[in-house]
């Protein structure tokens, strides 16, 4: 039987344009908010065009000592160029880069997740400390 978990790819994100890059302090006060930044694409650009586009990203924290992951936010990104005129020929497209604000009270791991319409499910995670 397959898991979720068996679906997404990850890599280096310098070397694979569809791995989500998450940018943070790696020391957070406890308790004190603190900006985190996600993109797609960050060294090798990723298309943002109607055929070729990153739909979503997810952004979860898991407590070290905890079961259980908390979703931070959930960021659609739904315009790509798409006119009644045809494809590409719309004028608004998403950037698929996000920035939340967050606090915890304890250390943890930041996994984002997020989709290419073409190439699937992509994942990284990046561990934090809270002091």
């Amino acid at each position: 039987m397959s898991k979720t978990g068996d679906i997404f790819q990850g890599g280096d994100w310098k070397g694979e344009k569809h791995v989500p890059v998450i940018e943070c302090a790696d020391a957070v006060s406890a308790d004190e908010l603190f900006d985190v930044k996600v993109s797609v694409g960050k060294e090798i650009g990723h298309p943002n065009t109607t055929e070729h586009h990153i739909r979503w990203i997810q952004l979860f924290f898991k407590p070290t000592d905890g079961k259980f992951a908390y979703q931070i936010g959930n960021f659609e990104f739904t315009a790509h160029g798409e006119s009644s005129e045809g494809a590409n020929a719309g004028p608004v497209y998403t950037n698929h880069t996000i920035t939340a604000s967050m606090k915890t009270k304890k250390s943890g791991t930041l996994i984002a997740t997020s989709f290419c319409n073409i190439h699937g499910f992509w994942e990284n995670s990046k561990d934090i400390t809270a002091k």
